[in-house]
């Protein structure tokens, strides 16, 4: 188990160290930052010693190098929009996109498996087909139309809704739905997929013929082997509701970590977009990795390999 936890960890540090790298220079052909954060006016003298201030008078290789050792000391720089920490303001916002994120792939997740188990348990049957259909919709569809076809309905025309902030219940609703659509459309494929396998399978065969009950069959001996393959897709379509989250929170204001980023991409914040990739790259890779320790440990064959 350690040596795999290393072998991981030593794979994770060098797709980071390529990511900042590409992000690093990147995000700096967006153009100059002094255009945006100086007056038109301001003198020679005055953009070159904000260049000078924030290190951009140097070559890019050599910023590079600079920002690498920073990075080392745990210093992701300070934010040229706010003037505070970059990595303050990422921590500030992330608790806000990791609550939204939750809840959608939790609720994402026990709607799949039920609806997917029951789907299962009648192919063919019309309660199958409509939410064959339905889970196929919802996978197709684009959240960025979903939100702003929610927003025309629900908010402007229907006015049941508010369109954009933070606040109570009313304001994740539109949210969460639209980041739970194509998680769940998904999910319910791959749980009827994996649970009409377990339940042809000679276990559960075996389980019948003993006089176990539907509910035991579907719910303890076809459901646990059929969520193996749940949770590695699961895990995928975590990651991808993080990145995901970028389109929704932007859409309808949500003061999470993707706003964040294209708000300092925009203003051309280098450090605050730099401490959020590199923030959002980690969790990303130590999600991987609980992933496949949850996998070992559901599955007892990859435990003993």
């Amino acid at each position: 188990m350690a040596h795999f936890l290393g072998r991981r960890a030593l794979h994770s540090g060098i797709a980071l160290i390529g990511l900042i790298l590409a992000v690093f220079f990147l995000v700096r052909l967006t153009g100059d930052p002094t255009a945006l954060y100086l007056p038109i006016d301001a003198s020679l003298q005055t953009r070159i010693e904000f260049a000078k201030k924030h290190g951009f008078d140097r070559p890019a290789t050599e910023q590079f190098l600079v920002f690498l050792k920073d990075v080392s000391e745990g210093d992701l720089g300070y934010s040229l929009r706010k003037q505070r920490p970059a990595m303050e303001l990422v921590l500030e916002a992330y608790p806000t996109t990791l609550a939204l994120a939750g809840v959608a792939m939790t609720l994402s997740i026990a709607l799949a498996v039920i609806v997917g188990a029951f789907a299962a348990y009648r192919p063919g049957g019309i309660f199958d087909r409509i939410s064959s259909m339905a889970s196929l919709a919802g996978a197709s569809a684009p959240d960025f139309w979903v939100a702003i076809t929610g927003i025309l309905v629900f908010a402007v025309t229907l006015r049941w809704l508010p369109t954009s902030g933070t606040g109570g219940l009313p304001y994740w609703i539109l949210p969460i739905i639209v980041l739970m659509l194509r998680p769940f459309g998904l999910m319910v494929q791959v749980v009827r997929a994996s649970m009409l396998g377990a339940l042809s399978s000679a276990y559960v065969k075996t389980a019948r013929a003993k006089g176990v009950g539907e509910t035991t069959v579907i719910f303890v001996h076809a459901l646990r082997n059929a969520c193996l393959s749940v949770v590695t897709v699961a895990g995928d379509l975590t990651v991808g509701l993080i990145n995901g989250a970028v389109i929704v929170e932007t859409v309808f204001g949500w003061p999470g970590v993707g706003k964040l980023m294209i708000d300092s991409v925009i203003q051309r914040d280098f450090p605050t977009v730099q401490a959020t990739i590199m923030v959002t790259a980690t969790a990303i890779f130590l999600m991987n990795i609980l992933i496949d320790l949850l996998y070992v440990a559901l599955d007892p064959r990859i435990r003993h390999q």
